[in-house]
């Protein structure tokens, strides 16, 4: 497996207990390059999760209810991570 692979199949693991719908997670690293915070080899990911836990929260306790499963992540190997987090509708 590569390191790509093994820090998505990390954070999908992580954002299991959310028990989503969906979830895709996308490797966005490559559009950083160069980039002070990618130096080190961490990366920048893009995650879209549809959950049913996220039903009546604001999309900020969404995105931190994300950032609890995690943190310990960030800000290695996680640099950066953009977020789509959503309730079904």
């Amino acid at each position: 497996m590569s390191e790509t692979t093994d820090r998505i199949a990390l954070i999908r693991e992580r954002l299991a207990a959310l028990e989503p719908l969906s979830l895709d997670i996308l490797d966005d690293s490559h559009l950083h390059a160069g980039h002070e915070g990618s130096n080190n080899g961490a990366g920048h990911y893009r995650v879209i999760i549809v959950a049913s836990c996220f039903a009546g929260l604001s999309p900020v306790a969404r995105h931190r209810l994300v950032y609890h499963h995690l943190q310990d992540l960030i800000p290695y190997p996680i640099h950066a991570l953009a977020l789509d987090a959503q309730a079904p509708k």
